[in-house]
């Protein structure tokens, strides 16, 4: 496979609506890209057409020059992991189980292999969820259950991953946990790394590039300190801001609206 997601002039609509709109944009392995923008700009929605489970009304989705929504299913499940913003949790199963659901792309005739059992414990110890590996998920807060997810997702060890709201439930700590993750997974193993953000700070401090999306049309795509200017983030969120500078990295403040 390609070092590059390629999605060219994209547009989607769904029940009538237009989400995506000639949406052009290059992902890189090596590099963690945050998508931001408002509620309802189409970030999910390019994310699924990204993970090839939409298919674009235009435009083209393509890795290594291949049509992503048309590579075969198992191909492309070990070629990219996808973490939904919403998934159902319906296995009364222990954490270890859970977790190993993200090696069957992977798994032989035989069943799980000594391999598959490495990049399982791998992914548990990567989440920090070692002391919850024998506990139902179904038992699990909601934070915890939220880096079961991610730990899945990192167990098939896909060369991309892309993550909607995977910080969702969690709380500060291991919200800054998880950005860390993700840009180490980028940095040090040439990951490519595509997760949807709310928090503009997060997203200044841990990405490489950032893609603002408002209402299905891109408005900026750049590094951080290119795209989340105050008039990109005018233009998007209808809110002045004022970004301070300090030793932990940009801090992206919410002044007020603006009409």
């Amino acid at each position: 496979m390609s070092d590059d997601l390629f999605a060219e002039t994209v547009s989607l609509s769904l029940g009538g609506r237009a989400v995506l709109n000639q949406v052009t944009a290059r992902f890189r392995k090596g590099e963690l890209m945050a998508i931001v923008g408002p509620n309802g700009a189409g970030k999910s929605s390019l994310l699924s057409c990204l993970a090839g489970l939409r298919r674009p009304d235009k435009g083209r989705i393509s890795l290594d020059g291949a049509v992503v929504a048309d590579i075969p299913a198992r191909s492309r499940a070990r070629a990219m992991a996808f973490l939904a913003q919403t998934p159902e949790i319906a296995w009364d199963v222990d954490v270890r189980t859970f977790v190993g659901l993200g090696r069957t792309p992977h798994l032989g005739a035989f069943g799980p292999s000594a391999e598959d059992a490495v990049a399982i414990d791998q992914a548990i110890a990567m989440t920090g969820l070692d002391d919850f590996a024998e506990r139902a998920i179904t038992r699990l807060s909601g934070g915890e259950r939220a880096r079961a997810l991610i730990a899945r997702a990192l167990a098939g060890q896909t060369d991309w991953l892309l993550a909607d709201e995977p910080l969702t439930g969690l709380d500060p700590g291991h919200a800054l946990d998880a950005v860390d993750l993700f840009r180490r997974l980028a940095h040090d193993e040439g990951k490519g790394v595509v997760v949807t953000l709310h928090d503009l700070t997060l997203a200044a401090r841990f990405a490489d590039r950032v893609l603002l999306l408002d209402r299905g049309c891109l408005v900026a795509d750049g590094p951080p300190g290119q795209a989340l200017t105050p008039q990109a983030l005018a233009m998007a969120y209808g809110v002045q801001t004022r970004t301070h500078v300090g030793a932990a990295g940009p801090l992206i403040e919410i002044l007020r609206r603006v009409d």
